[in-house]
């Protein structure tokens, strides 16, 4: 028998687009993009508030102690890690956090640092910032 011409409808059958899917590959996709921008943004927002307490520090000489538990103020530069400013018994410089100044003494303070708060001298200089990984060196610094 010769073949002859096909009938249109003697081929294969028509293909048929796949099913749609539900979608819900691409919602997880969309919810785990939300929940990670919404992540970071708050973890962001956590790091920029500045809610931590600030102490003040002021460079003192350790061996001018008075009996009222006052020391002498000096400038904070003794106390800075860049220059190392300690004389044997003559003196030894530290940071002396929060206190009461009147004139070149100061009391009611601590030569224990506070953590957990943002310590800045007089003149500005931060000395640690508040929060977690505050600074670890003793000396002035930004």
């Amino acid at each position: 028998m010769a073949a002859g011409p096909k009938h249109p409808l003697a081929g294969p059958p028509p293909r048929t687009p796949a099913p749609k899917s539900s979608g819900v590959k691409a919602s997880t996709v969309i919810t785990l993009t939300g929940i990670g921008v919404v992540s970071l943004l708050l973890i962001g927002y956590c790091a920029a508030q500045d809610d931590y307490e600030e102490v003040g520090a002021d460079c003192v000489d350790v061996n001018s102690l008075e009996p009222d538990g006052s020391y002498t103020v000096v400038d904070e530069d003794y106390c800075d890690d860049d220059h190392a400013h300690y004389y044997g018994s003559r003196g030894a410089y530290s940071w002396y956090y929060g206190g009461v100044r009147s004139g070149a003494r100061i009391t009611h303070g601590t030569t224990v640092r506070p953590s957990d708060v943002q310590i800045t001298s007089r003149k500005g200089t931060v000395i640690q910032r508040g929060g977690f990984g505050g600074r670890s060196g003793w000396g002035s610094g930004s």
